[in-house]
């Protein structure tokens, strides 16, 4: 413990240092990929614009340094426009704001935070299929584009903000619809192996299934790493939401299938089932997800299993400290290297991600023994 505890107090200060400098630069943007060492900067209607001030949230936590706040809350102000560029917003808006109002509200309990937070959940419950009980995913990305029929893996981590508003007004209409999307997750996207779907499509008129499709993995039976993540986390969370123990069997499923499909440093490849002659890249991103679903699992499991859980996600951590840092590369943005955006479209492989260097940090932040969580 005492190593554990040597090596993570390191990681965590080395977070810090880098975080101040890259702070300076990044300013109030919206970063994604970082490419050539630069974080390029997306508009702030892009799913990703949560994850930077979620980051400076974590560790403001920590340090009560007030640069990080301010950044985080001009991030916040500039989101306002997104919400009423209705035709921007889709089911990511959970990532989004539980990052940055729900956090802000969390921390300081402001409330403004706390309105922004309440609009946008009726917003995103505004995007559930009451006939599939699903949550929509995406807009149409071209005219005559029709996605209405699609959910994804990804949006479990939306669910919390509804929760959260439920929490905040007695309205029991937010918690009905996650625990709906839930169900759903539960009876199409998980195999029995623990294995996922990344995408699947149902009939938005009648609700009923008609295909699996790969998505961002490699095929529609594959098993594409960071969907598997967002599965451990989404549903740990689910389970800490509800307190239904079929989410806390599901959630143990697909552990169990992620980690027994890490290879010898615990990061894993972008998809865990893939042909020979298919590059394994690694996905530092979904292995930084898959150590926060399993920290938290473990703190809702008896003492006789919390230890499984607990090592793993404890170990992806620090592989990816020791084995993919870029502490002292200062011509490098990023945090964590090696991440895995999109390979089916040749889009941002091998590069550092914001949400992995999110994740990261929020998985450090919890074993220095914070708990408190802004999903």
């Amino acid at each position: 413990m005492a190593n554990n505890l040597a090596w993570l107090d390191e990681a965590w200060q080395k977070v810090n240092d880098k975080v101040k400098r890259t702070s300076k630069k990044i300013g109030p943007n919206f970063p994604h990929a970082s490419l050539n060492g630069s974080y390029q900067l997306e508009a702030p209607s892009w799913w990703t614009a949560g994850f930077w001030p979620g980051l400076l949230w974590l560790v403001y936590r920590e340090t009560k340094d007030e640069s990080f706040r301010e950044i985080a809350e001009q991030c916040e102000e500039k989101l306002d426009r997104v919400i009423t560029d209705y035709y921007k917003l889709d089911h990511d808006m959970g990532f989004m704001w539980t990052l940055t109002s729900v956090a802000r509200y969390k921390l300081l309990g402001e409330e403004d935070s706390k309105r922004r937070g309440l609009l946008v959940a009726n917003l995103l419950m505004g995007r559930f299929n009451a006939k599939g009980n699903y949550i929509r995913a995406w807009n149409p990305w071209f005219e005559g584009d029709d996605n209405s029929g699609l959910a994804i893996i990804d949006c479990l981590m939306n669910l919390p903000l509804l929760f959260w508003a439920t929490e905040i007004t007695g309205d029991p209409r937010y918690s009905i619809v996650a625990k709906k999307h839930g169900e759903t997750v539960l009876e199409h996207f998980i195999r029995k192996d623990g294995s996922v779907h990344h995408i699947i499509r149902f009939d938005p008129e009648t609700g009923e299934r008609v295909e699996a499709i790969g998505g961002q993995g490699f095929a529609s039976e594959s098993a594409w790493s960071r969907g598997a993540a967002w599965a451990v986390y989404g549903l740990s969370l689910l389970y800490k939401h509800t307190n239904e123990e079929k989410y806390l069997q599901a959630t143990k499923n697909v552990s169990h299938f992620f980690i027994a499909n890490l290879p010898e440093d615990d990061v894993p490849h972008w998809d865990f089932r893939l042909p020979e002659n298919i590059t394994k890249h690694r996905d530092s991103s979904a292995g930084a997800i898959a150590a926060c679903g399993l920290l938290l699992l473990a703190d809702q499991v008896s003492s006789t299993e919390a230890g499984i859980y607990k090592e793993a996600g404890t170990k992806i951590l620090k592989s990816l400290y020791e084995n993919y840092g870029a502490w002292e590369n200062e011509q490098e943005d990023g945090l964590i290297l090696e991440g895995t955006s999109h390979y089916p479209e040749g889009k941002n492989i091998d590069v550092p991600l914001i949400y992995g260097d999110y994740y990261f940090v929020e998985g450090l932040a919890t074993l220095k023994g914070n708990r408190e969580l802004f999903w």
